[in-house]
């Protein structure tokens, strides 16, 4: 009486209506009432907790006479609200647990307090602005609250990544002894041309997304634009000013010697000339296990997991669960029939009658339907037939019919043993044969419900993940092509970002879904299967992030080309300036998306499990093997059809020095083209 009571009901259904042993549970503890909410509410998400708080205070009244009562939400909408709510919660507690270990990173990574302070910065300033633009673009635009997740992982990601290449530039060209505003001009134009380029490939696999119909893809799709496009252009155009700002001290609050710099690129080069002196042997010791583990990605299979995977500390999940012990947890799972009849035919007459009985007594037929709710039944029980339609009151065929009768609605509570993805393919069964059902030319029949919105939720995305590898490869090759003006570098760095991906839909295979450890990741049992849109956006999002280190490294390689050096001189000195970068970043990487693999939305975890493995499988083995490798044994064909124009010799301890961007002294008055 209460919930009937408040303004954004419209109604409720429970034992108390009909005496149906449905609503109450078998031992008598306990049982459900379905209310229907207003239509057309502004804000559906308010209607629910409001409705909560109404309950709130109603359970303290009840509980003095039944102590232990609890009254707990659950159905589509609460378990909506209450999923985004986890999602931001989880977003909360991965900033809180990443962004101290960045910082203790960065502070080791460079060695003095001002270094690491700057990239943290940026990134925190860039998911500020991303967010802050994605409020202007809600205003006309529903976005998903995934995209708060997206801004945050990349922008603690990406937007400290960038500006930690901008810095390491910058440090480089202070301590060759360049002024301030060399220094960071210098670092603008080259470390900035990567960044750039880089952020050209990630912002890629994003707009891609767009063309998906779903809100949550398209609004990833939006933010993980949005945090690109600002962390690129903080790291591009407000950085070098501040770094030019700062100068020297840049170096403030030193906590270790610089000479620790110099040994790392002197390691660096080291491994370089041991995999170009033997890359045949480093492309089968690095490729091997990599392939092993790519191979597992065939057996991935995109749809709903099995299981109670929802998080426990939601209210809605808690209360689906003790709907199960009920034996009523498919009440949830509820699939809605909309019969819609044809001009001049209504339910009140025969034919409209006859119809909606050809669809209920189809329903009720199949072994999977415990039962059927229609206005056949409620006609039954009054033992008048069609006939009742004339006299019953109103309270009793509303939702069930509309006032002109040429609309029905047709609910099937499943059996509890029918599993949600067995559901969804029954969806697809309903919808191309029950229209066959009602004898009618031209009648509709719609099938809705949770399991008709996880069956369209299915079908937008299974049918559109060969064209947007399609664009996204093509897209990031071109773009590739322009930026390093070659060919086989380009489709070298494609053919690596997919085994990269294959790698990380591998391992979302053996680990969710096949549950190889998953107990690690608080998963107890095998899944079954992938979210359906998770292998769209985890390949979007790796391809881009994948590209980082490739032009982090070719960039260096390119350089020092032009400086005089000769293929395998190139690729060493590349490993040794870039290996160290290339290292930190995948670092930060891996422990923002650690963070998140620790959350509780199932979605979440599995997004940041899969990044985490194509970052850390990219950066080293990828990387720093597989692709030096390949430079190696490709000689000067890696620059066709064109050439590397050699600038003058590499000039070591020159009267007057600067250092160029490979780390080697010349004259001033050379420039790298």
């Amino acid at each position: 009486a209460e919930v009937a009571r408040a303004p954004e009901v419209v109604g409720t259904m429970s034992y108390l209506d009909f005496g149906d042993s449905l609503f109450v549970a078998p031992n008598g503890n306990g049982g459900f009432v379905m209310v229907g909410l207003a239509p057309g509410a502004a804000n559906p998400d308010r209607m629910v907790l409001q409705l909560r708080e109404r309950t709130v205070a109603l359970a303290r009244v009840l509980r003095r006479e039944f102590p232990g009562l609890t009254l707990r939400w659950t159905g589509e909408a609460a378990l909506n609200i209450d999923l985004r709510r986890a999602s931001g919660d989880d977003v909360i507690r991965s900033e809180r647990t990443a962004l101290p270990l960045i910082a203790a990173l960065l502070l080791f990574a460079f060695g003095t307090v001002a270094a690491a302070a700057l990239p943290v910065v940026a990134g925190t300033l860039a998911i500020g602005m991303a967010l802050g633009a994605a409020a202007l673009i809600a205003q006309f635009w529903s976005l998903s609250l995934l995209l708060q997740s997206v801004v945050t992982m990349l922008g603690l990601g990406l937007g400290i990544d960038y500006a930690l290449l901008m810095v390491s530039r910058f440090r480089e060209g202070l301590a060759a002894g360049a002024s301030a505003e060399v220094a960071a001009e210098a670092a603008a134009r080259h470390a900035g041309h990567t960044i750039m380029l880089s952020a050209a490939t990630v912002a890629l696999g994003f707009g891609v997304l767009l063309t998906v119909p779903l809100n949550e893809v398209r609004a990833i799709a939006v933010g993980g634009m949005l945090v690109v496009v600002f962390s690129a252009l903080l790291a591009t155009t407000l950085l070098p000013g501040v770094l030019a700002w700062l100068g020297p001290r840049i170096n403030w609050g030193r906590i270790r010697r610089q000479r620790g710099d110099a040994a790392s690129v002197a390691i660096w080069r080291k491994v370089g000339r041991g995999v170009t002196a033997r890359p045949w042997v480093a492309l089968m010791v690095g490729a091997g296990p990599l392939l092993l583990l790519a191979a597992q990605s065939v057996r991935l299979r995109t749809g709903l997991p099995r299981g109670d995977w929802l998080p426990p500390s939601m209210e809605s999940s808690r209360a689906l669960s003790e709907l199960g012990a009920m034996g009523r947890g498919g009440i949830v799972q509820r699939i809605r029939i909309v019969l819609e009849l044809p001009q001049g035919e209504t339910i009140r007459g025969s034919g409209g009658w006859a119809a909606l009985r050809g669809v209920v007594g189809a329903a009720e037929r199949d072994t999977r339907v415990e039962r059927v709710h229609s206005m056949i039944g409620v006609a039954a029980a009054t033992g008048m037939g069609h006939l009742a339609m004339l006299f019953l009151p109103d309270s009793l065929t509303r939702g069930l019919a509309s006032a002109d009768g040429r609309q029905a609605l047709i609910e099937i509570l499943p059996h509890e043993s029918v599993t949600p993805e067995q559901l969804v393919s029954y969806v697809g069964e309903l919808r191309r044969t029950m229209a066959g059902h009602t004898g009618i030319e031209g009648a509709r029949v719609l099938v809705g419900g949770l399991p008709g919105f996880n069956a369209d939720y299915h079908d937008a995305v299974s049918g559109r993940f060969a064209g947007i590898v399609l664009l996204v490869t093509g897209g990031t090759f071109l773009a590739l092509v322009v930026g390093l003006r070659s060919i086989l570098v380009p489709l070298k760095a494609v053919v690596l970002n997919l085994l990269s991906v294959a790698a990380a839909f591998g391992a979302l295979a053996l680990v969710f879904q096949e549950g190889v450890g998953g107990w690690l990741f608080g998963v107890d049992e095998p899944l079954g299967a992938i979210f359906s849109s998770l292998p769209l956006i985890v390949f979007c999002i790796v391809f881009g992030l994948s590209m980082d280190y490739e032009v982090f490294l070719m960039t260096r390689v390119m350089e020092a080309r032009r400086q005089g050096m000769n293929d395998r001189d190139a690729i060493v000195e590349a490993l040794g300036t870039t290996g160290q970068v290339i290292t930190n970043a995948a670092l930060i990487m891996l422990v923002v998306f650690a963070a998140f693999a620790a959350a509780d939305f199932l979605m979440l975890k599995m997004l940041g499990f899969a990044l985490a493995v194509a970052v850390l499988v990219d950066a080293t083995i990828v990387r720093i093997v597989i692709g030096p490798a390949l430079l190696q044994l490709a000689g000067r064909w890696n620059w066709w059809p064109g050439a590397i124009s050699n600038g003058p010799p590499v000039m070591h301890n020159p009267p007057s020095t600067t250092r160029d961007q490979v780390g080697e002294f010349h004259p001033p008055t050379s420039r790298v083209s």
